[in-house]
């Protein structure tokens, strides 16, 4: 009875229900009823393809629970997200962020499962709420201001997902999720609308500050639980809804290259991981923009993989925000000696990122390059070369290099204490599937939408890789050697945010200004010419050709009777 009832539940149904009763739990047993929620959500996955959850309203077909190969993948990669979530906040003791984490994951996974733009739209705003109070968990004052602008992006995208939707539901006399491109081409504004919804939350080029802002201003754990889910699904909605559209190649090509920039002079390490997952995302959206089968499996495989070495490099900054209390370039370094674990489970991660033959990455990123290789087009080819080469130099060099090996640490031994074991476990866990996919990636393909794959170890593969990977290397040693390398300062890095917080207000207020003085003339003439018009009257009525004097308002009834007899004699005439 019990199995009959979970399986009609959408996935993340039971951990977004879940989360409202952590409050009410002793401290003691809020990590394992976390943890039994996901394990319930879980078992949903083995339920077929197809609608599961119909509901008929006014008419209106919504899909609650839709099931097929595209979601799979992803519901499957936020469980395991969520699973190390759990336990690498297992010496959290506030039900606070533990409740938000739980409610924003189940979101997030129940958005996945939807088969409508009504119940995607509920989730995708719920996704947003619940994230907001991850943020605030911080309880600086930093992170409340960064929490409000987060919420602002947030329900910006939220605002345009309804509209497009209710414009492509006119356009279409349509609900469905499905692909708002045909032959990948927009189809209206309504799935104009949508792609910019999409657009914000996957952090596109000028839409992307929230991300840098916000994720960075977190708690060590919260930012583990944030970079995990927002923006993936923001890519699965890309996915499922403009695949082959052409634009998002060029989209995703500038989204790839432009954070290596920022990256390379920016102090915060958290803040430099935010920049690189940016990066990450755009190799997805080029494969949407690609969308042949070849390149979807090259999107999902980035995502998945994505989520697990971008969550164990954040979990190492975390480690070491919580011993040091700073992920500053400039206050740290030397501290292989004493957090090796850390630094092995971070060293890690950079080679999954940056790429590295044997490690996740590799397997991954090999699937988009061949199918960006099989369009003909060179300069994305390009592009995505330069930013792989970037990945290496901001992610795979700087994160480890400036953390535990640049600068000798005056810190004293003693002073650090005993790593929580639940953070341990977690990067462990995080670190040991980086590798397992990278040595044996028919564990990852096997859970691709697609069949169509190609061998990523072919010689060409790997050659040209090393290649790349020693050539970055080799530009980085000589940039560090020379003192060419920008230094590591205290500094503020300005984002394309600056563009409409700073310079639109002020360029702006001078147009303002003089529309303001323009109306306040105009409004002068006018009541000028009303007071003359106003006297000329009075003095008409007060000085009539013929007969009494009359009151002004008078006059003009007169005026009136008279043109409208002068209308109906020409009228006659005529």
């Amino acid at each position: 009875m019990l199995t009959s009832f979970i399986a009609t539940l959408p996935p993340g149904a039971a951990m977004f229900l879940a989360a409202f009763a952590l409050p009410f739990l002793p401290s003691t047993a809020r990590h394992l009823w976390m943890l039994l929620a996901i394990a319930t959500s879980a078992l949903t996955l083995t339920v077929g393809y197809g609608d599961h959850l119909t509901w008929q309203v006014f008419g209106v077909q919504l899909v609650l629970y839709r099931a097929d190969n595209l979601t799979f993948p992803f519901s499957l990669i936020f469980h395991i997200a969520a699973v190390l979530m759990v336990i690498y906040s297992w010496h959290l003791k506030q039900w606070q962020e533990l409740m938000a984490q739980l409610a924003y994951a189940g979101a997030a996974i129940l958005a996945v499962h939807a088969g409508d733009l009504l119940t995607l739209f509920f989730w995708w705003e719920a996704t947003a709420l619940t994230s907001v109070f991850i943020i605030l968990a911080a309880k600086t004052r930093a992170a409340e201001k960064a929490a409000w602008r987060y919420l602002m992006a947030q329900v910006t995208s939220g605002v345009l997902l309804l509209g497009g939707a209710a414009l492509w539901v006119m356009e279409s006399g349509s609900l469905a999720f499905t692909s708002f491109a045909p032959n990948g081409e927009l189809a209206g504004w309504g799935s104009v609308f949508i792609l910019l919804a999409f657009g914000v939350k996957a952090a596109f080029p000028l839409l992307n500050a929230w991300l840098q802002d916000a994720y960075p201003e977190a708690t060590p754990t919260g930012t583990v639980a944030l970079s995990a889910f927002t923006t993936k699904l923001a890519i699965y909605a890309l996915m499922r809804g403009f695949p082959g559209v052409e634009m998002l190649i060029w989209i995703g090509a500038v989204m790839t290259a432009f954070p290596v920039f920022f990256a390379v002079i920016e102090n915060d390490l958290r803040r430099v991981l935010s920049f690189s997952l940016n990066n990450q995302l755009g190799f997805m959206v080029v494969a949407v923009g690609i969308g042949t089968p070849l390149a979807i499996n090259g999107g999902v495989a980035h995502a998945f993989v994505h989520i697990i070495y971008k969550a164990l490099l954040f979990m190492s900054m975390g480690s070491v925000i919580y011993h040091t209390g700073t992920a500053k370039a400039t206050e740290l370094g030397g501290l292989y000696k004493h957090l090796p674990f850390t630094m092995v489970c971070c060293v890690i991660g950079a080679l999954s990122i940056t790429a590295v033959p044997l490690f996740s990455g590799f397997v991954a990123k090999s699937l988009t390059f061949t199918a960006l290789g099989d369009t003909g087009l060179v300069l994305p080819y390009l592009v995505l070369l330069f930013a792989s080469a970037g990945v290496l130099e901001h992610s795979g060099i700087k994160i480890p290099y400036f953390t535990f090996f640049a600068h000798p640490t005056h810190r004293e031994a003693d002073s650090f204490g005993r790593t929580p074991t639940g953070m341990l476990v977690a990067m462990g866990l995080a670190a040991v599937m980086c590798v397992a996919f990278g040595i044996f990636p028919e564990l990852l393909y096997q859970v691709l939408p697609h069949s169509k794959l190609k061998d990523p170890y072919d010689l060409g593969h790997v050659t040209a890789q090393l290649q790349l990977l020693v050539l970055a290397a080799l530009a980085f040693v000589v940039l560090i050697r020379t003192g060419l390398y920008p230094p590591e300062i205290k500094s503020v890095v300005l984002n394309s945010d600056w563009l409409y917080r700073r310079a639109a207000p002020a360029l702006l207020r001078p147009v303002l200004a003089a529309l303001m003085e323009s109306m306040a003339l105009a409004d002068r003439a006018v009541m000028r010419l009303g007071k003359v018009a106003l006297a000329g009257s009075n003095w008409v009525a007060e000085h009539p050709v013929a007969g009494p004097v009359i009151p002004g308002p008078a006059a003009f009834v007169q005026a009136l009777v008279l043109l409208l007899v002068m209308i109906a004699v020409y009228v006659s005439l005529v």
